[in-house]
This record gives C-alpha cells, structure tokens and sequence, in this order.
C-alpha cells in the first residue's frame, strides 16, 4: 500500500505511483500529514509528467508565514501556502532528480480556513498540496482565465484522489453520536 491509511484513500481512488522526494519540515508544534499522503498529492498534481522530482515542504507557524508573505508577495498577513519554484532549468542542473521547489505552508492557517469552510482538514491540506504544486509548475490565477484554467486542474486532481470539489464544498456532515 503506497504508505496511506484506509482513512486517507477513498474507496475507488487510484493509488498514483510517483517518483517524488517529499523533504517534509515542521518549524511549529500542529498537526501536518504525513509524508506519504503530501507525497500522493503532489504525484497527482504532477501527473504523468512527474518524473524523478525533489520538493520541499515545510509547515511554519503564523509568524513565519506572515513574514514570508510580506517580504515576497507584499501581503501583510499569513496565508495558507506559498510557492517557491526552484529557477534552474533541468538543463543546467543535471539533477535527477529534478528539483521542483518549496512549499511553505502554516499549519494553522489550513486549520482555521478548513473549519470557517466546513471542509474535513486533511482534504482541505490535499487541496493546498494540489494548489501549490500547480504553481510550482506554471499554473496562477493572476487572471480569471488563468484562474479559471487552475481551478479545473485542481478539481480534476482532486476528483482523482477522491475529494470533491473544493469550489462548492459545504458544511462537512456532523456524525451523529
């Protein structure tokens, strides 16, 4: 089994054979998933293009995010996940493999947008992994055509590994004690 839990794969998802170095760093005391699954998320982000690829991912706390966000995008505030896209082309490098980029995510921020959403988290982390890793690989939503363009390959990414759309999700159902 590709190293995810029975929880995490829906019945019927396809398990993504992937190639990719998942470098996973925790600077904060909350959750994060494991490895394995960012790994998932990012094999199918990727697709069938993946090949031997490197990524990083770290999870900071609101801080760091904050800071990071500022001194990059110009946007004061923490968000849920930035991307880093390494600028070297393959060419260059010769690495195999390919290094991708870095993901930095806080943690906290999942936490809270998940819960204000109704989203489960660990979909919702999916979802992020899924967003990120487009942007590692060109994809923005700079403009609505670009934005539209993403948000199809993220519902298609997403519908692979089993999680719904996360454009139209509603409140998670509540089991019943």
């Amino acid at each position: 089994m590709s190293g995810t839990t029975p929880r995490a794969r829906r019945a019927g998802a396809p398990r993504l054979r992937t190639r990719i170095a998942v470098d996973l760093r925790c600077s904060t005391s909350g959750w994060a998933p494991r490895r394995a699954l960012i790994v998932r998320w990012a094999g199918a982000a990727l697709g069938t293009r993946a090949g031997p690829t490197e990524l990083g991912v770290r999870v900071v706390a609101r801080a760091e995010s904050r800071r990071l966000n500022r001194d990059y995008r110009g946007r004061d505030a923490p968000t849920n996940v930035l991307s880093f896209p390494v600028c070297v082309p393959r060419a260059a490098t010769g690495a195999d493999p390919r290094p991708l980029g870095d993901l930095v995510v806080c943690g906290a921020v999942v936490r809270e947008e998940a819960l204000a959403q109704g989203k489960r988290l660990l979909e919702h982390w999916a979802h992020l992994v899924v967003h990120g890793v487009l942007h590692l690989i060109g994809f923005d939503h700079e403009s609505d055509a670009d934005a539209a363009r993403m948000e199809r390959r993220e519902i298609a990414v997403l519908k692979r590994l089993g999680i719904g759309n996360p454009y139209l999700a509603g409140p998670v159902p509540r089991r019943s004690a």
